[in-house]
């Protein structure tokens, strides 16, 4: 891993990077907040808990980097399926299985164990695409990448609210 934000200090990849408008906060109908009413999970639930992700390399959001959006996030709450696919921000992006793994743990931690996640590369944005893919998909390879406690501390640092 490269990058002041990854404890590296060597250069930027992507020193200017185009800086997107966030959307809005989503308004909260009164059915979400009745308790009693089952409440699904839909795409812009998921975009709203990845939205907020520090880029590794930059002090800002994935969001605002246009890595992630609402439109590349599909929930299927019914068969419990999530899939988001990012974009890096150049093709040759080395934060980019760093980016993914940031991805897939905020959403393990914060849905119920019966979604299905996959997060992928957007096709054709990434020359390592299929490489990266693999090993998002891969869930012993994710479990032993968050074992390795310096790698966890820089996806901890992605995950966390900027002060």
């Amino acid at each position: 891993m490269v990058g002041p934000g990854a404890g590296g200090g060597a250069p930027l990849e992507n020193a200017n990077p185009l800086i997107y408008r966030r959307s809005g906060e989503r308004p909260v109908t009164a059915r979400e907040e009745d308790d009693e009413l089952p409440d699904s999970i839909d795409d812009r639930e998921i975009f709203d808990l990845i939205r907020t992700i520090n880029d590794p390399e930059h002090p800002l959001t994935l969001e605002e980097l246009n890595v992630v959006e609402q439109v590349r996030v599909k929930v299927n709450d019914a068969e419990s399926t999530v899939a988001v696919e990012f974009t890096p921000t150049i093709p040759h992006c080395s934060m980019a299985t760093l980016i993914g793994l940031s991805i897939k743990v905020k959403l393990i931690r914060s849905l119920p164990e019966r979604f299905k996640l996959d997060v992928h590369i957007t096709p054709g944005t990434h020359a390592s695409e299929h490489a990266v893919n693999k090993q998002l998909a891969d869930k012993e390879r994710v479990a032993a990448a968050l074992e390795n406690s310096h790698l966890l501390e820089v996806v901890n640092q992605c995950l966390s609210a900027r002060s």
